[in-house]
Parts: structure tokens; sequence; C-alpha cells
């Protein structure tokens, strides 16, 4: 999965870098190659939760679908 990374050189020395496509998913890093890497780690962790997030939601949809035919 490829995902378009913007990396922004900031005055007090360093790299800044998000992701737009996933809000919130920012890190930085003295070099660049620190910063490109942070945001690899970044990346994968902002996946894994909100993978988490949405199959916690489904499953919460399934039971109350569940709950509201009576059982036969």
């Amino acid at each position: 999965m490829k995902f378009k990374v913007i990396l922004e050189e900031v005055e007090e020395g360093g790299y800044v870098v998000y992701v737009p496509s996933l809000p919130g998913c920012v890190s930085q890093g003295e070099t660049r190659d620190e910063a490109l890497d942070n945001i690899r780690e970044s990346i994968e962790v902002y996946l894994d939760i909100d993978d988490a997030e949405i199959e916690s939601e489904i499953r919460g949809r399934r039971r109350k679908v569940y709950l509201q035919y009576p059982h036969t």
C-alpha cells in the first residue's frame, strides 16, 4: 500500500512529515531519513488502530441486528 507523504523542513532544524489521506498521522525526525522511517511506523500504527476500531464497530452492529430478531 502506498501513501503520499508531505515532508517539510522546519526552521528550528529537522523535518515534519504527514500523510494527507490519514488525518492526524504526523511524525518528525532530525534528518530526512529519520522522518521518513518515523512516518512509516506512524502509518502502521494508524492503520492498526483504525482496523481495530472498524472491527469493533462492525461487531457492535452485528450484535444489534441479531438482538432485534427473536431466536427460533
